[in-house]
């Protein structure tokens, strides 16, 4: 090992050993890294968590098919012919009793949050028995599913977690109109999950929409026949459409929300960085000070200038990792799987999703905490190498 290597072991083992000393000016460098990790993690694993709800909706081999220049199933709308067109065009799917094609007629309607009482727009859907085979891991987990031709209703999982009036059993009001909620059901963990459904003819009559609907999902032969679909109906003069994929359609979705997440989640997290540095900052100098006569001392016996530098650099980098480390780990434990609902900016209404904590965001979290703690030891560690000898040796 080179004298400069011995030099920097010996000064940092010294300074990591007199860590518990200052365990008070140290515990505030690591709780002022730590929040500012726990918030940045914590957002953005609100958008990661709106995204995977998203993705888990999107299949390659089922498409989504809207009128043309729609952006999103409320502000679609086409009647029969269309619908009729969709479903005879080739690459869609059939069975026994046809086309695997759902017609759904899209609206929202108003309900209670349940932690805040604050009034939210959820997705009120009309669909037919298809709509479960386009969708993966459709089941009911509680009640039954509606009666066809009934004013029953079935409400997503996230849905009856996040909402109120919803409840098994219970009627509800939209508009003029009374539900009566009979079965919760799970869709694989999907966006489905945010909203609720009733049979299609019933939505239809109530909003006297004759036969009319937002959107036809479709099961596809396999994900390349979308293109032979989409040269089949877009190409028809008698309808005006537009197919996606699912996954190209909630990825659009998402976009807008993950950005705007991600942008706060990331200026937030410089600002309140300002304040972590600050707090290694005053750490490391308070450091630096108790050891004026010491570190002196080690120069005086040839101890180099660069070898201090670095042991402080190190010193605040083992601070920042533990504040990465406590931060991380209370959002972890706290938020991980945590259900949440937030208005989806592209459709106006609510999704709920599960807060999502990947390994990458804390490896983006701990990243993070180093960097702070660097910056918070670069002065500190500066000002001890350039301390003079002789004016450190006269300190008390």
């Amino acid at each position: 090992m080179t004298p400069w290597l011995n030099q920097l072991s010996a000064i940092t083992a010294m300074n990591l050993r007199n860590l518990p000393a200052r365990a008070g000016t140290s515990l505030v460098a690591v709780v002022g890294i730590g929040g500012v990790v726990a918030v940045l993690v914590s957002l953005l694993s609100m958008g990661e968590g709106f995204r995977a709800a998203l993705d888990l909706s999107g299949r390659e081999d089922v498409v989504v098919v809207l009128r043309g220049g729609s952006p999103d199933e409320l502000s679609s709308a086409f009647n029969r012919e269309a619908v009729n067109v969709v479903s005879s065009a080739p690459g869609i799917a059939r069975d026994g009793r046809g086309a695997v094609a759902s017609p759904e007629f899209y609206t929202i309607v108003d309900l209670p949050m349940r932690s805040t009482g604050t009034a939210a727009n959820v997705p009120f859907r009309g669909v037919t028995d298809r709509a479960a085979e386009v969708r993966r891991g459709f089941r009911i987990v509680a009640g039954r599913m509606f009666e066809p031709g009934k004013d029953e209703v079935i409400v997503g999982r996230g849905a009856f977690a996040q909402f109120g009036n919803v409840d098994l059993g219970r009627k509800v009001t939209w508009g003029s109109h009374v539900w009566h909620v009979v079965g919760v059901f799970e869709a694989g963990g999907s966006v489905s999950e945010s909203e609720v459904w009733t049979d299609l003819s019933v939505l239809q009559g109530v909003y006297r929409r004759g036969n009319s609907v937002q959107v036809v999902r479709a099961q596809l032969t396999s994900p390349a026949a979308i293109a032979s679909l989409k040269r089949a109906v877009e190409g028809d003069p008698r309808i005006n459409v537009t197919v996606r994929s699912e996954r190209e359609f909630y990825a659009e979705q998402s976009r807008i929300l993950v950005t705007l997440i991600r942008y706060v989640g990331t200026t937030i997290a410089l600002l309140m960085g300002v304040g972590a540095v600050f707090a290694a900052l005053n750490t490391m100098y308070s450091a630096v000070s108790s050891r004026t006569r010491e570190i002196a001392t080690l120069r005086a016996l040839g101890f180099g200038a660069a070898p201090v530098v670095v042991s402080v650099l190190l010193e605040a980098t083992v601070l920042g990792l533990l504040g990465g480390i406590v931060g991380g780990a209370l959002v972890y434990f706290g938020l991980n799987g945590y259900q949440a609902s937030t208005l989806n900016w592209a459709s106006f209404s609510q999704v709920t999703f599960a807060f999502t904590v990947t390994p990458a965001l804390l490896v983006t979290g701990l990243g993070y905490s180093l960097i702070l703690g660097l910056v918070g030891g670069l002065l500190p560690g500066v000002r001890a190498a350039r301390l003079p000898v002789t004016a450190g040796l006269r300190e008390l």
